[in-house]
């Protein structure tokens, strides 16, 4: 006799999403939740004096129907994220202020750009969403990372410190650190390259009244005493009975698990019996991203009086990419930036107090003396959370792909996968996690049926 119909691990997006509608379809569903929190990857906080910051994953782009279609139904709000005026970025300790496309880039190194990027969007289009390891070309796209796909497709410096800038801006991953399949999957996934990285008509184009947080917050009380946190899963033992999950303090039984957590997370969880070898080798060779999130705010967002409109893009740079992440009445000024990749893992090793050091010399570089004398400072580390060991996702190295990608999604009996980096539409953001949760409860639903 199992407890419920369904356990779900994970109250991020996805998991709640499919409790969510597994409930809506009768059946009897909990969610364990190991943190003292839902929300997973998004995550809101407070400055000093209150002003609320979101200290994880927040932006939506108009395209990410889904999640903007929950946060309808939530009664949520959006509103645009600041973009008017003119971007900046820093090349070899030149400062170039832009409005246009190129990124600040010289005319050479934005032709050089264009056709390398023309290229691996052409790439891109050959590859298939459901099933990129039986692409035409999967063995040879995934045999090589990107980083050495760019080294044989271009000498030029300029081109080569723009790509080793944007590609962690996007992975929190540097380009050696991924096949260039998984590269190729990712960006059209997400509509290509320019729909990645735009803020205006592409992903981060708006942001949640009150904070992304806030969605999953939502579902959780719709859902109540359904979701019990403070329950890390330990082991999940599955035969053709039912599911028996045990987490510290108890236990529960069910008739099918999904698991709603990054595969790099799934795979730490004891199952008996054993996972596949398919399945397990995933895990092992899906790392999370590395990236720390810092807010640094002013009294007013002096930027916007020069013209600016916050967006700043560092070659030279730890703190690569800066946005404005001031509250919607503009009552202080916000400039949100990122540590990624491997100057996140650099980073990492400095105190707080040499980040924020960091954090600052760099926004004086980009925004003037004014920005030398931030009133707060508030810092995420990713890679130290517990409970996600990093973000913004997992990726696939070099050969992944095509050996163990087909277990990325795959049930194992009564087991069933959920979370960002398992849907192939927005993989690695909001949207897709809430289509994976989608997905997975039509699986479960759809096995209790039979």
């Amino acid at each position: 006799m199992t407890n419920f119909d369904v356990v779900v691990i994970g109250a991020g997006l996805a998991g709640l999403t499919a409790a969510r509608e597994v409930r809506a379809a009768g059946r009897s569903v909990v969610v364990l939740e190991a943190r003292d929190r839902v929300a997973g990857r998004n995550f809101g906080g407070n400055l000093a004096d209150g002003t609320p910051v979101e200290m994880g994953g927040q932006w939506i782009g108009r395209t990410q129907t889904e999640v903007l279609k929950l946060v309808d139904e939530l009664g949520l709000k959006t509103f645009p994220t600041y973009a008017d005026g003119a971007a900046v970025t820093l090349y070899n300790g030149v400062l170039t202020r832009y409005a246009d496309p190129s990124f600040g880039l010289s005319d050479e190194g934005a032709m050089e750009v264009g056709r390398l990027q023309q290229e691996l969007e052409a790439l891109a289009d050959t590859v298939s969403l459901s099933a990129p390891w039986a692409s035409p070309s999967a063995l040879e796209l995934d045999r090589q990372t990107l980083g050495e796909w760019l080294r044989a497709n271009s000498a030029k410096d300029e081109a080569m410190a723009f790509w080793g800038a944007i590609v962690p801006a996007l992975f929190s991953a540097e380009p050696t650190e991924m096949s260039l399949l998984h590269f190729l999957f990712y960006i059209k996934s997400g509509g290509m390259l320019d729909n990645l990285v735009s803020t205006t008509g592409g992903a981060q184009e708006l942001r949640v009244v009150g904070g992304a947080h806030r969605i999953s917050e939502r579902l959780a009380e719709e859902l109540g005493e359904t979701v019990r946190l403070n329950c890390p899963v330990r082991k999940i033992s599955h035969d053709d009975s039912g599911v028996r999950v045990g987490f510290d303090g108890g236990e529960v039984t069910a008739r099918r698990v999904v698991v709603a957590i990054p595969p790099a997370l799934a795979g730490r969880l004891a199952y008996e019996p054993a996972l596949p070898g398919a399945r397990d080798g995933l895990t092992q060779q899906m790392p999370m991203g590395s990236v720390i999130k810092v807010q640094v705010a002013y009294p007013t967002p002096f930027w916007r009086d020069a013209g600016l409109s916050g967006f700043g893009f560092s070659l030279d740079d730890e703190l690569s990419v800066t946005m404005d992440n001031s509250p919607p009445d503009g009552a202080c000024g916000v400039v949100v930036g990122f540590f990624e990749g491997a100057h996140a893992r650099s980073a990492a090793g400095l105190s707080p107090q040499e980040r924020r050091a960091s954090a600052v010399a760099t926004l004086v570089k980009m925004f003037g003396p004014e920005a030398r004398n931030p009133v707060d400072y508030a810092e995420q580390n990713w890679m130290e959370e517990e409970y996600t060991r990093g973000c913004y996702g997992g990726r696939l190295g070099a050969g992944v792909w095509t050996q163990y990608g087909a277990a990325l999604a795959e049930p194992v009996g009564r087991v069933h996968w959920a979370g960002a980096e398992t849907s192939d539409v927005w993989n690695g953001y909001m949207d897709g996690a809430v289509r994976s949760g989608h997905r997975a409860a039509a699986e479960v639903l759809g096995r209790l049926e039979a």
